[in-house]
């Protein structure tokens, strides 16, 4: 997502969003994707040792870039961080809408209306494709219960 959207925010260093993207998917590597509604706190900090742990094992120069970005990616203060965040969330979305209907809990759907709102928020084109991923929901929703699925 970051690299179909990078055109949209000439002003942020988008090669830092992507490695960031990246830094966050080495801990999913060990510990297995949680589908983002049932994460935990307990999950998420098993991620971020399993990030650690991996980051330790690079080239010093390497493990050292990356472990900086990986602070920044936690603290939230950038202009990266906070767009790598909301395309975590919304990379979710689209997983979720992906997935068949019966796959969803109840919470499910009202969660994939609203989940990633706030972390877009800093953003009027995060926003539009916020609404976009709700109204792909819905959609979803619809159709699939009007066909019966």
């Amino acid at each position: 997502m970051a690299l179909l959207i990078a055109g949209e925010f000439p002003d942020i260093n988008m090669e830092k969003v992507i490695k960031m993207c990246l830094i966050h998917d080495f801990g999913e590597a060990i510990t297995g994707d949680i589908p983002s509604f049932w994460k935990t706190q307990q999950d998420e900090e098993k991620e971020d040792v399993a990030i650690t742990d991996l980051l330790k094992r690079l080239p010093n120069d390497i493990a050292t870039d990356f472990t900086e970005l990986f602070k920044e990616m936690a603290q939230l203060k950038t202009n990266e961080a906070k767009l790598f965040k909301a395309l975590d969330k919304m990379e979710a979305l689209v997983s979720h809408n992906e997935s068949p209907l019966e796959t969803w809990l109840e919470l499910e759907y009202t969660e994939n209306q609203i989940y990633g709102i706030e972390e877009a928020a800093h953003s009027d084109y995060l926003m539009k494709l916020r609404e976009e991923l709700k109204k792909d929901t819905i959609h979803k929703i619809t159709k699939e219960t009007v066909n019966g699925k």
